[in-house]
């Protein structure tokens, strides 16, 4: 795929460009309470800016449904990208209509706007070809070129991921070129020991990931809710933790593949548990105790490693070359029940191995318990697309860059 700076090579300045950019922070009402993917957008925006283009940037945040949504708007965002860039950047309060038009039109060379979220209109999201393609020939009217750095929604067949790349010229922006060679250090030629941890709600969004993995990692390390599952098949009490009993046949499976190939599967030998799921907003101190893992009380629920399994899971990443990690190991939005993804997160810093955090809650999780980015190999903005991508899966955000 043709990289951005082989687009500017060619000739920028004056021209629309397009960029499909992930700016679905999380928010407080209008206080983005993380803008890493802001900032994992600003030097593709900065080298458009510094090029002479007139820079139309576009995005999803979000779940509206093909309708405005206040609650949902892109202005916070828009208001961030200027702070960061150190220039005003216009926002246009629809994403095709008669403010983007102006908006778009009112640019000058080196000059930035914002469309308001794209999945304001239905035609973003639509799995009508048809619909989502006319969504594509409007947005395509406001620009002269396209430029893919939208990572976090590369494995979705939407209008301006998907469609519009195939009627304007285009390229791959720095963004989304980091993560794909990130992941090709995880697929192809991978230095070993390879150590993956997968944490997170539920095991069945992580099934297509260690059917695929079981093939390339040297050992496994499971966290977070889906850790219940693969307790409860093993025959132990989980009590009123998170549980996806139909996914136990599947558990099995994996388990004995895991065995067959020699891949070391490690589950918690620990778990810290409470009567009552913690209130995250006023995060007071809680009853809670740690419990051997075959060991837990049926009328309690499990909500973070315990202490043996952080020591555990941190040797087993001590020596690994290469480590990808998806999913926090705890509730870590409460102090009480962090310990375990605290603990993953520097076993990660204190290794000398290449570490990927992959993403959504993991990335935040960093974050929100204070550790420099910059300890990590890489901290991806996509937890999806990056799952996705290691699952083998084509995506088409991706294909639609390829020349």
């Amino acid at each position: 795929m043709k990289t951005i700076d082989e687009l500017i090579a060619e000739g920028v300045t004056g021209k629309r460009v397009f960029v499909r950019a992930d700016l679905n922070v999380p928010l407080s009402g209008t206080t983005i309470t993380d803008d890493g993917r802001i900032r994992a957008v600003q030097p593709t925006v900065e080298k458009l800016v510094a090029a002479g283009a007139r820079v139309v940037v576009a995005s999803h945040l979000g779940r509206p449904k093909g309708a405005p949504d206040p609650a949902l708007s892109l202005a916070p965002a828009a208001a961030r990208l200027g702070e960061l860039i150190g220039a005003d950047v216009a926002f246009a309060t629809d994403t095709v209509g008669e403010s983007a038009r102006a908006t778009v039109a009112g640019l000058g060379d080196g000059q930035v706007a914002v469309l308001e979220n794209l999945r304001f209109n239905p035609g973003e999201t639509s799995k009508d070809d048809a619909e989502r393609g006319a969504f594509a020939d409007r947005l395509a009217e406001l620009a002269d070129l396209y430029v893919g750095d939208g990572f976090g929604a590369v494995h979705r067949k939407h209008a301006s991921v998907f469609d519009l790349p195939a009627r304007l010229p285009h390229a791959a922006g720095d963004l989304i070129a980091t993560e794909v060679g990130v992941l090709k250090k995880l697929t192809e030629n991978v230095e070993r020991p390879y150590a993956v941890v997968l944490g997170g709600s539920k095991v069945s969004d992580k099934l297509g990931v260690i059917d695929h993995l079981l093939e390339r990692a040297d050992r496994i390390l499971i966290g977070g809710g889906m850790a219940y599952t693969f307790l409860k098949a093993q025959g132990h009490e989980v009590g009123s933790s998170l549980l996806q009993e139909d996914q136990i046949p599947a558990v099995l499976e994996y388990l004995k593949r895991a065995e067959d190939k020699g891949v070391e599967f490690v589950l918690p030998v620990d778990v810290v548990v409470s009567e009552t799921f913690p209130d995250l907003k006023a995060k007071a101190p809680t009853e809670h105790r740690t419990v051997p893992a075959d060991a837990m009380p049926a009328d309690f629920i499990g909500l973070d490693n315990g202490p043996e399994t952080n020591k555990l899971y941190a040797s087993k990443l001590a020596d690994a070359a290469t480590v990808f990690w998806n999913g926090p190991m705890g509730v870590f939005e409460h102090p009480d029940y962090a310990e375990g993804t605290r603990a993953v997160a520097q076993a990660l810093v204190d290794s000398s191995g290449f570490s990927v955090v992959g993403g959504g809650d993991s990335a935040a999780a960093v974050r929100t318990l204070g550790f420099d980015e910059n300890a990590f190999g890489h901290i991806s903005t996509g937890g999806g697309a990056s799952l996705e991508y290691l699952e083998g899966k084509t995506l088409p955000g991706l294909a639609a860059l390829e020349d």
